[in-house]
């Protein structure tokens, strides 16, 4: 083997390895909200979960994302463990549709299916259209790197080193450890099937090795999954390491089998001649029958692992300072990401509107008790706005990311701002309820009667604006923004000419006067801000 064969063969690996992730980028460009919404229709249902979790991976190609999407769905608390179970096991079915793909082996079209791809790509501007060509292209590439690295693989036949080498893995523990370092290095199980198959359609490794390896492989990929884990709740690092599980119960179930029945026989007469859909019959009746003799235990398997990894306790973290639906982990997918970030914004909003009313109701009973609580929640605010910028930065930048997206991004990116800024005329309102009390300000009963009045104008136009943001906007939420706005500024103007006459008459004193005006001011600026909000959610819509 010359050194351009070795050049070959990376060149090789290079392509298919990017032919792959072509095809699942634009995959889940195309099918990303459809993924989305089933997803959602998860439910306690294991099976339904199977079904789910095999559908996603078959059509993102890529089982390591989903299992570390199940862990980050987890850490966020938006599925159960017992959900993220049943995906898992889906996920190990689905991913064996690529090793069928490989199986088909027509690399003499790779150049046809890549100009197909090509020609949308570069000269359509439909975005459905170009996402079709990068799978289609992605598809070329897969088999034109097979096919490369099969031909450089070829003069190793007749190399002695090799051949011993290769006969090594018929021993079961070196075979799957092959598998697992091979699958670890490359990030994908997937990836180290077809390699696998390339191998042996070249003749170079026995079915009885494969068998081995493909078995190493299965537990190689979790090893991405126990890695997301790293610094997740409790229960996301229970997730990861349930995953391990499921793949090593089977291993060794499927190992020893291998050793003491005719299993490679079986396999090798399901398709005479033809190892590479040998391989692929075994990868799928692994995760298949795996599927099927773990589902049914799934408790237990849940029971085993929360005994094994203890909750060491500590805080709420409802109550701290952590994003509740965001995590890194779900941008391998832009609809999922989306979702999840409208999710995180919604609670931000929510956590705004109740400290209006914390704020409003402070003032008015002149109950500073309440001022912690609001500068907490405040700061809860400011937190969440923070950390949502460097995610909308991070969903923008991701390749499979579509222009609908980058708008919807864009517009989110102003919309936590304008909560935040929300955020902050509540904390003033709160800290005038506490100069209210301390500094004697004495009001009128017209004055708190007509504060009252504004402010429940403001509380109607946020329930509208969260409206519009959380359902959708109604055919009149627009004529409603212009409304309330109009609505607010008149009573602000009427507000100010009347209590200037009580300034007059005295019924109110100095210090009185300058809160009445700065809180009419903190309140017209809350309601502007809200309208702002029920505006993006029709522009988004």
């Amino acid at each position: 083997m010359t050194i351009l064969n070795v050049f070959s063969l990376l060149g090789g690996l290079g392509l298919f390895l990017y032919g792959i992730d072509m095809m699942g980028n634009g995959l889940k460009t195309t099918a990303g909200d459809k993924l989305k919404s089933l997803l959602e229709r998860i439910t306690s249902n294991r099976l339904v979960a199977v079904l789910v979790g095999m559908l996603v991976t078959a059509v993102i190609q890529a089982s390591a994302a989903v299992t570390v999407m199940a862990v980050g769905f987890v850490n966020a608390g938006l599925m159960t463990m017992s959900q993220a179970f049943g995906i898992m096991l889906g996920a190990n079915i689905g991913t064996t549709i690529t090793a069928w793909i490989i199986s088909f082996n027509i690399t003499s079209l790779a150049p046809l299916f890549i100009i197909l791809g090509v020609v949308p790509m570069l000269f359509m501007k439909n975005e459905k259209a170009k996402s079709i060509g990068v799978i289609i292209t992605g598809f070329g590439l897969l088999f034109m790197g097979l096919n490369l690295m099969g031909s450089s693989m070829a003069p190793l036949k007749n190399e002695a080193w090799f051949v011993g080498l290769m006969t090594q893995f018929q021993n079961p523990i070196l075979g799957v450890l092959v598998g697992i370092v091979v699958t670890t290095i490359i990030q994908s199980s997937s990836a180290a099937v077809g390699i696998l198959q390339t191998l042996a359609a070249q003749g170079l490794v026995s079915l009885n090795a494969g068998l081995y390896i493909v078995l190493g492989c299965n537990i190689g990929t979790c090893i991405t999954t126990l890695l997301a884990g790293i610094g997740t709740s409790v229960n996301a690092k229970r997730t990861a390491i349930l995953h391990l599980f499921n793949k090593s119960f089977g291993a060794i179930i499927f190992s020893i089998l291998i050793y003491l029945l005719p299993l490679t026989d079986i396999v090798a007469n399901m398709a005479p001649g033809n190892p590479m859909v040998q391989i692929a019959n075994f990868h799928t009746i692994f995760n298949i029958l795996n599927t099927l003799l773990l589902l049914p235990l799934g408790n237990t398997l849940i029971k085993l692992v929360t005994n094994l990894v203890k909750d060491k306790g500590g805080a709420d973290e409802e109550d701290g300072l952590r994003l509740k639906y965001l995590d890194e982990r779900i941008l391998e997918t832009p609809a999922f990401a989306m979702a999840q970030l409208k999710k995180e914004m919604q609670r931000m909003y929510g956590k705004a509107v109740a400290n209006y009313d914390r704020a409003v109701e402070s003032f008015f009973n002149q109950d500073k008790n309440l001022l912690p609580v609001i500068m907490e929640e405040e700061e809860k605010i400011d937190f969440i706005q923070r950390e949502i910028t460097p995610y909308l930065v991070k969903i923008q930048s991701l390749s499979t990311v579509s222009d609908d997206h980058k708008a919807t991004v864009l517009s989110y990116h102003n919309l936590a701002t304008f909560i935040e800024r929300i955020g902050d005329h509540d904390k003033n309102i709160a800290e005038f309820a506490v100069e209210r009390q301390e500094k004697g300000a004495i009001f009128s009963d017209d004055a708190i009667d007509e504060l009252k009045n504004l402010c429940g104008i403001v509380r109607d136009a946020l329930v509208m604006a969260q409206s519009a943001f959380e359902n959708g906007p109604s055919h009149d939420t627009l004529a409603k923004t212009y409304e309330y706005e109009n609505m607010v500024e008149h009573q602000h103007t009427m507000m100010r000419e009347n209590h200037i006459a009580r300034l007059n008459n005295e019924t109110c004193n100095a210090r009185a006067g300058m809160i009445f005006t700065d809180i009419c001011v903190d309140l017209e600026r809350i309601t502007f801000h809200a309208m702002k909000i029920a505006r993006h959610s029709i522009e988004a819509a």
